[in-house]
């Protein structure tokens, strides 16, 4: 499973797997509310949102929902 190392104080993270060359663009207008994004830098798709309220639970989240798209 892929790891990610997300702040909830973030506002914005990209990760790039080179494995796959797929990104995970993922963004937040308040730091709770998390909208998933996989494809490229030019062009992605909204895969999920999720919501958390620490590092860990973000990170955690992120795993999951990206899971089948990386």
């Amino acid at each position: 499973m892929t790891k990610f190392n997300m702040h909830i104080k973030q506002n914005y993270a990209s990760f790039f797997f080179k494995e796959s060359n797929k990104c995970v663009i993922v963004d937040s207008f308040d730091n709770q509310e998390f909208d998933v994004r996989v494809g490229t830098i030019g062009e992605s798709k909204l895969i999920g949102t999720v919501n958390a309220y620490s590092d860990e639970e973000l990170n955690e989240k992120l795993e999951r929902v990206t899971a089948d798209y990386i």
